[in-house]
């Protein structure tokens, strides 16, 4: 049943969109930019022009129907909020067959909550994207509901790649996503921050100094991902004994930069956990 959509190339593969807001806009602009899907052969729905100018800009199709988008579709991502998303899934619910893939973006809404909502042996599949897929740099994690197969979910794969790094997870670990890589961007963007401002202190300028923290995070993912070293190793090879890095690392260690780091990922997750239990 996947087959169809998984033969079909990016000439005729077509997406589709309930929901058009900044996500949905990143993971469709990915899609295009990496000729995985063509333009045309997206379609949006939104309730409101406010988000759609973005899909349409594009060169996508807009549409203010939910219902249009699945009948154009066979492969469609649901990016509304939330609350407002088992509202949408009611409303679709009757043009739902058994040739659709259904993708679902709302951060706490279960597999089994999805399947509840959806006509029987509906395939469902949850992802959860972080920020950077704006960039083309996201961390994605999608776990599959029970109806659908490997064929489906590496195809799903094969798209999302398009915005970044795209794992296949057991849901449980949605969450622990959410507190490591969703939140995870700000709790980056506090450590750069800081990197910068220890060196405005030493006497550099502001502008330089947040440009050349953020580049010294860059560079150090790359090597970290590239060459799949542990951190632990990398980081032992930017010490010599008796050096700089050594002493700046002791300091680190003396204000609890690894403990504290720790406990946002934990406090962020079981937030996330509190959130989906509602």
């Amino acid at each position: 049943r996947g087959d169809k959509m998984a033969a079909a190339g990016p000439a005729t593969r077509r997406v589709g969109f309930v929901g058009a807001g900044r996500m949905a806009g990143a993971i469709a602009q990915g899609l295009i930019r990496a000729g995985k899907v063509e333009a045309q052969h997206i379609v949006a729905s939104a309730p409101t022009d406010r988000n759609l100018c973005h899909f349409q800009a594009l060169g996508c199709q807009i549409t203010h129907s939910n219902q249009e988008v699945l009948q154009s579709c066979l492969l469609v991502i649901f990016a509304t909020k939330p609350h407002i998303l088992p509202a949408v899934l009611a409303e679709v619910a009757p043009v739902v067959t058994a040739e659709h893939i259904l993708v679902s973006v709302a951060a706490g809404v279960s597999l089994s909550t999805l399947e509840e909502l959806l006509p029987p042996n509906t395939r469902v599949l949850r992802v959860l994207p972080n920020l950077p897929c704006v960039v083309q740099e996201g961390a994605i994690v999608m776990a599959r509901g029970r109806h659908v197969g490997s064929s489906e979910t590496k195809l799903l794969q094969h798209l999302l790649e398009a915005c970044g790094r795209c794992e296949e997870v057991p849901e449980a670990y949605v969450d622990i996503h959410t507190g490591l890589s969703g939140s995870g961007v700000a709790f980056v963007c506090a450590f750069s921050e800081a990197l910068a401002e220890g060196a405005v202190k030493m006497g550099m300028p502001s502008s330089l100094a947040h440009r050349i923290a953020a580049q010294t995070l860059l560079g150090t993912a790359k090597m970290l991902l590239h060459e799949g070293q542990h951190p632990a190793q990398l980081r032992s090879d930017v010490c010599t004994p008796g050096g700089t890095t050594i002493y700046g690392l002791h300091a680190l260690e003396k204000g609890g930069l690894r403990a504290a780091t720790m406990s946002a990922v934990e406090a962020a997750t079981c937030r996330a956990r509190e959130l989906s239990r509602k």
